[in-house]
């Protein structure tokens, strides 16, 4: 665990202590506990969405290896991304490394990830524009929603820049030059080299009605999300329209993937969400509520993906090792 990944969990530990002791951590915990056992139907509707994604990612990488697997999968992408310090392409590298002992085409594997990611930055924009057009109904006036306008506005170059180099830059080729030169290493990923990377990457660009496909679902998949907030807020006593829940998860999905540096979003979604929620009219202890409510559900659901991934990998190491021998006597 590096230094930068350290401070920015300790940084975050500090936030949301701050935040649970200013709104009142017994106001905050009477809240969850008023809604009780039935928030544990988050975590269903978590995999419902979830499932959605890895149609999105079925479309880009083909019906092997099997939907059930690619589920599993996900959950433990997901898991490591939310809970493990990885700077949020942790879980990517799990993925691939996964696929990758039913799938032999290891080009096709790492080709399907990356341009799922790039896809969920384009569907990222347009469902955190919705939410800035949203709130800025809701709370008119509020001049937050137009800094965060502003800073998607600005970033907005960056997606388009990886767009262009993943489409005509040859970037694995250059990195693989880098690397040669700089570490006397050749192959990016398990001996893949980068002329065979950016080939596979170059012919799902060319899949225009995969790419689509995949940018469908994955829209879906932000959009019934949304009834994770949505549902929450009504079972923790302060029920909102659509509308309302949209603004406040997209908001949120914002500000948490641009605080990647700290490891697992930790306070800073906590923060997003109550800053947000306040200015959708919800109160501070039930907006916190609801992001403590989030995390525990990432708990919950993450926790047994990354024993079943640990589990997965002990079972594999044992089936590599070779039987003792037996010296005869």
């Amino acid at each position: 665990m590096s230094r930068l990944a350290i401070g920015g969990a300790l940084a975050g530990l500090l936030l949301l202590s701050v935040l649970v002791a200013w709104q009142g951590w017994h106001d905050v915990l009477g809240a969850v506990g008023q809604a009780g056992w039935a928030l544990l139907w988050l975590v269903p509707l978590r995999l419902f969405t979830l499932a959605l994604d890895v149609r999105a990612w079925q479309v880009l990488l083909g019906p092997a290896p099997g939907f059930s697997f690619l589920l599993w999968v996900a959950t433990v992408r997901e898991a490591v991304n939310r809970l493990l310090p990885a700077a949020g392409v942790g879980g990517e590298v799990v993925g691939v490394r996964l696929v990758r002992t039913r799938l032999p085409d290891t080009a096709a594997i790492t080709a399907s990830v990356i341009v799922e990611v790039l896809l969920t930055m384009v569907v990222l924009y347009l469902f955190c524009g919705l939410g800035v057009v949203l709130m800025a109904h809701i709370a008119a006036g509020m001049p937050q929603v137009g800094v965060i306008a502003a800073s998607l506005a600005l970033s907005l170059p960056l997606p388009l820049l990886a767009w262009w180099l993943l489409r005509h830059g040859a970037p694995f080729q250059r990195l693989e030059r880098w690397s040669l030169r700089l570490l006397g290493a050749r192959g990016t990923l398990a001996g893949l080299d980068g002329a065979s990377l950016d080939a596979a990457v170059a012919r799902l660009f060319g899949r225009h009605g995969a790419l689509l496909r995949a940018l469908g679902w994955q829209l879906l998949s932000y959009l019934l999300g949304t009834l994770e907030t949505w549902t929450a807020l009504r079972l923790l006593g302060h029920p909102v329209d659509l509308a309302t829940a949209i603004a406040i998860e997209a908001l949120t999905q914002a500000v948490r993937h641009a605080s990647f540096v700290v490891p697992a979003g930790l306070g800073v979604q906590e923060a997003a969400v109550l800053l947000f929620g306040y200015l959708a009219g919800v109160g501070g202890e039930t907006a916190l509520a609801l992001a403590l409510v989030k995390r525990m559900r990432e708990i919950v659901l993450g926790l047994p993906a990354l024993l079943s991934w640990h589990w997965f990998e002990a079972r594999r190491l044992r089936r590599r090792q070779p039987a003792p021998r037996v010296r005869p006597r």
